[in-house]
C-alpha cells in the first residue's frame, strides 16, 4: 500500500500563511489599481505627470547656472473623440440593444447584466463633428504654461515679441488651439485685456502638406507606405489578447460579445475616464489585469508604428530635431556675442501631435533599456515592449500622454565652472534620463 505522506503541522500553517498573503497581496494590488493611469496615448495629463523614474537621480544645477534658451515639444490636449471613432460607439449601442434583446429571451439573470448598459446610449451620439480640443485639454496647456513660466522667470522675463517667442503649431485645429490655451497661461497678466489681464501673441504655422518640422509623418510618402503595410501585422500581434479577453466577457456576462465589440468597449472605457471622469461603466467590464494587457496591445501599436519598432519612425524626425539644435546654436551666438536683451530668441515653443512627440522622444534617447542605445545607434528594431505583469519602460500613457511634452533647457554657467554650458531634458516637466543625461558645451 503507498502512503501519502502528510504535512507536518509547521509545515501546512506556512502553506496556509502563504496562501493567505498571496490573497492579500493580490487583493491590494487590485485595490491600488488605477485605470485613469493605464489608458495609453489617451491618459490625461494630470493623471501621469508626476509619475517619474526614481531610479535616475538627476545631477543638481551648478551653482551660478543660468537657463537661456528653451526648446518645447508638445502635444496638443486632451480632445474629443473623431467622427470615425464616434461612428463606432454609435453602432456598438446598437449591438448592445441587440444583445440585450437576447439576454431577455434568454430568461438571463439580470444580476448578468451590468445595470449601466440597459440605457446606456452614446454620449457622442448625434454629434456631427469631432476630434476638437476638450475644456480639459485647454485646461493642461494653460496650466503647463503658467508652470514653465514659473519655473525659469529668467527667460520668461522679457517684453512679449513673436521673435523673442516664436509659438508654431499644425495646421490642425486641436494643436493651435493647444498652443493658444498654452500662451494664454504662459503670457497670463502682463497684459491689457480683461480682467486677467491677457495679452495677445502670434502662433504660426507651415501648410499640412509641406510641414516637415511638426508633421513629417504626413509628409513622408515612405513611412506612409510602410505604415499601411504593417497595420495588419500589428492587428495579427493583437487578436490573441483580445480574443482572450472577448471569450473571458462572453463568459463572464453570458453575452455573445465579439472582438470587435471588445475593441469598442475598451475605446469607451478610455474616452469616459478621460473626458467624463467615468471609470464604473465600460472599465468596470474588464479585471485589472484584462486592462493591463489590453493597455499594453495598445502600447505596443505605439512602438510598433511610431517608436523604436522601426528607425524610419524617428528617422523622418531628424528635420525636427535639426530645428532645436539650430535655436540653440542661435542661442549660444547671442550669448557669445552679447546680444542686447529683446534682440533674440530665448524659447521656441513648439505644439503638435503624438506623431510627432513619440518619434522626437526616440530621436533623444528615451526610454530605452540595457544595449537598445547601441541597436538604435545601428538602426535595429529593439524588442517589443514585455507583456504583462512584466514591467517595462514603455508605456504609451508616459511617453505621450495628453499635452505630454519634451523640454531641452540650454544653460550658460560661470566661467570658473568645468562647461561653459549644459543642457538639461525634461519629459513631462520632470529630468529624464537620456544615453548622456547632460549635453555639456565647453
Amino acid at each position: 500500500m503507498l502512503l501519502t505522506r502528510l504535512p507536518d503541522k509547521m509545515t501546512l500553517a506556512a502553506a496556509v500563511l502563504f496562501f493567505l498573503l498571496t490573497l492579500v497581496s493580490n487583493s491590494r494590488a487590485d485595490r491600488d489599481f488605477d485605470v485613469r493611469h493605464r489608458l495609453s496615448t489617451v491618459t490625461r495629463y494630470s493623471a501621469v505627470k508626476d509619475i517619474v523614474d526614481y531610479s535616475f537621480q538627476p545631477t543638481d544645477i551648478p551653482v551660478g547656472c543660468t537657463p537661456i534658451h528653451l526648446n518645447l515639444v508638445a502635444r496638443h490636449g486632451t480632445r474629443s473623440p473623431t467622427k470615425k471613432r464616434m461612428r463606432e460607439l454609435e453602432k456598438l449601442a446598437s449591438h448592445i440593444k441587440e444583445l440585450l434583446k437576447d439576454a431577455k429571451e434568454k430568461n438571463l439573470s439580470p444580476q448578468k447584466v451590468p445595470a449601466w448598459l440597459l440605457k446606456w446610449e452614446s454620449p457622442w451620439k448625434g454629434k456631427l463633428r469631432g476630434g476638437e480640443l476638450d475644456t480639459k485639454g485647454e485646461e493642461e496647456l494653460y496650466q503647463l504654461g503658467i508652470r514653465v513660466r514659473e519655473r525659469f522667470p529668467d527667460l520668461f522675463n522679457e517684453e512679449y515679441h513673436p521673435d523673442v517667442y516664436p509659438i508654431k503649431t499644425t495646421q490642425v485645429p486641436r494643436a493651435s488651439a493647444s498652443a493658444v490655451a498654452f500662451g494664454m497661461g504662459l503670457f497670463s497678466g502682463n497684459g491689457s485685456l480683461g480682467l486677467a489681464r491677457h495679452r495677445a501673441f502670434a502662433v504660426t504655422s507651415e501648410s499640412r502638406a509641406s510641414d516637415i518640422t511638426l508633421r513629417f509623418f504626413d509628409c513622408c510618402q515612405t513611412y506612409k507606405d510602410f505604415r499601411k503595410s504593417h497595420e495588419p501585422a500589428v492587428d495579427k500581434l493583437k487578436e490573441p489578447i483580445i480574443a482572450e479577453i472577448t471569450c473571458a466577457l462572453a463568459k463572464r456576462y453570458e453575452f455573445n460579445f465579439t472582438r470587435q465589440d471588445i475593441s469598442s468597449l475598451w475605446f469607451l472605457c478610455k474616452q469616459e475616464t478621460t473626458l467624463l471622469d467615468i471609470t464604473d461603466q465600460a472599465c468596470s467590464l474588464f479585471s485589472p489585469t484584462e486592462v493591463a494587457l489590453l493597455e499594453w496591445t495598445d502600447d505596443l501599436e505605439v512602438f510598433m508604428l511610431k517608436g523604436y519598432g522601426k528607425s524610419l519612425n524617428y528617422r523622418m524626425g531628424v528635420p525636427l530635431l535639426k530645428d532645436v539644435i539650430q535655436s540653440m546654436d542661435q542661442a549660444l551666438k547671442a550669448k557669445e556675442d552679447n546680444q542686447a536683451p529683446g534682440s533674440y530668441e530665448k524659447a521656441r515653443l513648439r505644439f503638435a501631435h503624438a506623431e510627432t512627440v513619440v518619434p522626437f522622444s526616440c530621436l533623444l534617447g528615451l526610454f530605452l533599456e540595457g544595449s537598445d542605445f547601441q541597436r538604435i545607434q545601428k538602426e535595429e528594431p529593439l524588442d517589443f515592449p514585455p507583456k504583462p505583469p512584466k514591467n517595462r519602460s514603455w508605456r504609451g500613457s508616459i511617453v505621450a500622454p495628453f499635452a505630454g511634452n519634451n523640454m531641452l533647457v540650454l544653460y550658460s554657467c560661470p566661467a570658473n565652472s568645468s562647461s561653459k554650458y549644459f543642457v538639461r531634458a525634461l519629459h513631462n516637466e520632470h529630468p529624464i534620463a537620456m544615453p548622456v543625461s547632460y549635453a555639456f558645451i565647453s
